[in-house]
């Protein structure tokens, strides 16, 4: 490869304007696909299958209109005092325009719906009264009714008495007919008794006939008033139910007990967790102009928060920084300037060109920041490595053309190696079989491939176009033609003691940095991890302040029913599951919001007592999972943003281990075949480990625990960024890997020439740590600077980065790996001869490529 790479820095320098031609062609071509196909990435953070999503999915299906993403509009008065009547009606006026904006579904008037739940509350007492009044008629018609059937009971028993004394004349009757020698004339006596005896059972018939009827009557008044009862103790049963369901629900509210702030839910079409940014502005303007006198206007985090700007005034800080370093470096303007230009290049390929597939990918908004974190860094680290080298080249009396072709094929040949370990490590993110990480880490890896190949291309032929003006001009004036630079053949050894408390002094530093790290707690950023003066982190305290914190983040709750589950039922139901659910620790209020149209699911939301991202609406949120399914066979799903950063928390920690075992296994291996020595790859991998713990450790402390919070923007503590240890173990494992082929190669190389083992470390020290220094401060300035950033979510990666590369530079490269190399002595290079056997050569730094094109005396070129 140093062959091949030493071939294309001679053909880059010869055809310096094609090629210099062909990189600018190739930026025209991302900016048109860019300006042709661009699109914002989406601001939601998701991964399928988790089961956040598998409950949001089932939503969409049987309720599509929750399923959609909403957000909050925090309105409060600036003096604290209640809302008056004309701030009301300017509120509900943007309402109303914010709902006429395209995409929003609908948008919710605070005060017509707590209006609503007071009229609700109000109309439950008045029927509860109602209900009472009738109950209490209904007891007086019954009372009257009762007294009627006695009195009607008494008319029978009269009457049945009468019949019973007319039966009994009937027979004295009847017997005196019949007695023997009755005369005629008693017998004409009798036929009147009976015409007398007939029309009093025919006046007891009637009377009969009148209480029958009146018996009927009294029968009929009483099924009234029955199903006067039934109904009444139905609609009583169907009230209560109401009112339970009110009273659980009675803490979540739209506008404060104070009257001094209102919430407007937004609530966007469709089913994708994502809104367009066009959308968010939209929205944004509906509500604020015109402005509400005395009326501040907040927005959450899902409507307010924006894509981080690619380049802002914090990367223009670490490029100055960058600048200044390589001007120390080089001392030359154009030396200091073609590393950025480079740098810069490769940035406007790699994140035009992400930005350019984020309508046909899914992609996160910090996925094209990552490339430029990247490619700025290792951009200007490595073209910086390549001209160091030419510089050191010219001095040493090499013509323009030779150095750069030497200079590309050997400090060229690093630069690939180390490139493609970067590349490696971060295309292993998709091992994790997470989908916005594994195509962070392929758009990073595209940016580093894209600055090694600008590097090994681009670098040689601007270097050929600059040509001696590389040098200063007292080094021009004292160039001396030499066959290569003279060697150092003495050095003095670090003594034994010293060597022992470097590394101990090393260690320990870095593992009491590392303390904080086993505190970690992983989460995505709420609106009160963004900067104190953002609309979404005040949108953040005041509802947490007026409403409680759970109203940040509350829970949607999912419950199956049974099928043919009727009207009469569902209510039933979900009175029975919102009871449950209100019976759970850490559970303020649960209201339902709804049930599919063939009633199969109904979904609820719980408000929690604590925050989204407490460790107590974590439990809550396992313990509702946990208990499915509820009593009564309800089988439910817990969803909603809080249980979506769970979820996507557990995933990545889950998929953490798998992911560290495979780079630290292949750092082990690629550093045995570069070092041919099995003791400085355990060495150096153990030392990135520190620094990778350490590095966490000081994330833990700054963004979760908040000290110097001040400093680094950190107005509210909160759980680290949950990808965030995977990504910084990747990219950390790369850059690492840098700076170890930097110095361990020159060591290697000193110890190859003969020089002893502890000598060999003083000399690849001394020939490495100057690049090393430089690269390490220009990489921590590039990546410092994103802690400057607007996005809650860039600044702890930004910070991460830059002190985990200054911590594995400055502490385990340049103190511990050669104080333990010291120790070592020969066992530090020793390797089986059998596997030594099976190695192939590496050879990085291109030694075998020095010998092939050696040096020749500028009095046996000619002129030049």
């Amino acid at each position: 490869m140093a062959e091949l790479l030493y071939r294309i820095g001679r053909i880059a320098a010869s055809r310096r304007l094609a090629v210099i031609a062909t990189w600018i062609a190739t930026l025209a071509i991302v900016v048109c696909a860019f300006v042709a196909f661009g699109k914002t990435p989406s601001g939601e953070i998701s991964i399928p299958g988790t089961p956040t999503d598998i409950v949001t999915q089932q939503l969409a299906a049987a309720m599509p209109g929750t399923a959609g993403t909403s957000g909050t509009v925090v309105f409060s008065t600036r003096d604290g005092t209640p809302f008056t009547d004309a701030q009301k009606a300017a509120i509900s006026e943007a309402v109303a325009r914010a709902t006429g904006v395209a995409g929003v579904a609908q948008v919710v008037d605070p005060f017509v719906t707590q209006a609503q739940s007071e009229a609700q509350a109000k109309k439950i007492a008045d029927g509860r009264a109602q209900i009472v009044a009738a109950k209490a008629q209904l007891a007086d018609g019954q009372k009257q009714l009762d007294a009627a059937k006695a009195q009607l009971a008494d008319g029978q028993k009269q009457l049945d008495a009468a019949k019973a004394q007319l039966a009994t004349q009937q027979q004295q009757l009847d017997a005196a007919k019949s007695a023997p020698g009755v005369t005629a004339a008693t017998l004409a006596q009798l036929a009147i008794q009976q015409q007398a005896l007939d029309a009093g059972k025919a006046q007891l018939t009637t009377q009969q006939q009148q209480l029958d009827a009146s018996a009927a009557t009294i029968a009929a008044q009483q099924k009234q008033i029955d199903s006067s009862l039934a109904t009444i103790a139905a609609q009583s049963k169907q009230l209560e139910e109401g009112a339970t369901l009110t009273q659980l629900a009675s803490k979540i509210r739209l506008v404060s007990d104070d009257g001094s702030t209102a919430l407007a839910a937004v609530m966007f079409s469709g089913t994708s967790l994502s809104v367009p940014q066009e959308l968010k502005t939209a929205v944004k303007a509906a509500f604020l102009t015109p402005a509400i006198d005395g009326v501040d206007i907040n927005f959450s985090s899902s409507i307010a928060q924006g894509i981080p700007n690619l380049f802002g005034g914090g990367e223009l800080v670490g490029l100055v920084i960058a600048a200044i370093v390589l001007l120390l470096i080089v001392r030359t303007l154009i030396g200091a300037g073609l590393p950025i230009l480079t740098a810069l290049l490769g940035v406007g390929i790699g994140a035009l060109g992400a930005l350019s597939l984020a309508g046909v990918v899914d992609m996160v908004s910090v996925t094209p920041i990552l490339g430029v974190m990247l490619g700025l860094a290792v951009g200007i680290d490595y073209a910086l490595f390549i001209i160091n080298r030419h510089r050191r080249q010219l001095r040493d009396g090499y013509t323009v053309a030779e150095s750069i072709a030497l200079a590309n094929g050997t400090s060229g040949n690093a630069v690939l190696f180390a490139g493609s370990t970067v590349v490696i490590a971060l295309l292993a993110l998709n091992l994790t079989g997470i989908p916005f990480l594994g195509l962070m880490g392929t758009v990073g890896a595209v940016s580093v491939a894209i600055a090694v190949v600008i590097a090994v291309t681009l670098t040689p032929a601007l270097l050929s176009l600059v040509g001696m003006r590389i040098l200063r001009g007292t080094e021009k004036a004292h160039l001396v033609d030499q066959i290569g630079p003279a060697p150092v053949t003495t050095a003095r050894p670090v003594p034994g003691p010293r060597a022992i408390a470097l590394a101990l002094v090393g260690i320990a530093v870095l593992m009491v940095i590392a303390i904080p790290s086993f505190s970690l707690r992983l989460g995505l950023p709420l609106g009160s991890a963004d900067n104190a003066d953002t609309t979404q982190h005040k949108a953040y305290d005041l509802i947490a302040e007026k409403f409680g914190q759970g109203s940040d983040g509350p829970l949607l709750v999912v419950a199956d029913l049974p099928a043919g589950t009727t009207a009469d039922q569902l209510l039933d139901d979900q009175v029975a599951i919102a009871q449950r659910l209100a019976a759970f620790d850490g559970v303020v209020a649960v209201a339902p919001i709804g049930a599919s149209t063939d009633r199969t699911v109904t979904a609820f939301e719980v408000l929690p007592a604590d925050g989204p991202s407490s460790i107590a609406t974590e439990q809550l949120v396992n313990a509702l999972r946990a208990a499915s399914p509820l009593p009564g066979g309800f089988t439910i799903g817990v969803a909603g943003q809080t249980t979506g950063n769970i979820d996507i928390s557990q995933k990545l920690a889950d998929a953490l281990p798998l992911y560290l075992l495979v780079v630290v296994g292949l750092s082990l291996v690629i550093m045995v075949v570069v070092f041919r020595s099995l003791f400085v790859p355990l060495v150096a991998t153990g030392g990135f480990v520190l620094s990778f713990f350490a590095a966490l450790g000081g994330v833990v402390a700054i963004y979760q625990w908040g000290w110097f919070g001040g400093l680094f923007g950190v107005a509210t503590p909160s759980p680290v960024l949950n990808f965030l240890p995977t990504i910084l173990f990747g990219l950390l494992f790369g850059l690492a890997m840098d700076y170890t082929l930097f110095l361990a190669s020159g060591m290697r190389e000193a110890y190859a020439h003969g020089a002893p083992s502890k000598t060999s470390v003083v000399l690849g020290l001394r020939a490495g740590r100057a690049v090393v220094i430089a690269a390490a401060i220009i990489m921590t300035a590039v990546f410092g600077s994103f802690v400057l950033s607007d996005s809650a979510i860039i600044r702890p990666i930004g910070f991460a980065l830059a002190f985990g590369v200054a911590i594995d530079a400055f502490l385990v490269r340049l103190v511990i790996l050669p104080a333990l190399m010291t120790l070592a002595g020969d066992w530090a290079w020793w390797l089986p001869r059998w596997l030594d056997r099976l190695l192939p050569n590496a050879d990085v730094e291109g030694a075998s490529l020095e010998r092939r094109h050696p040096h020749v005396s500028a009095d046996h070129l000619g002129p030049v």
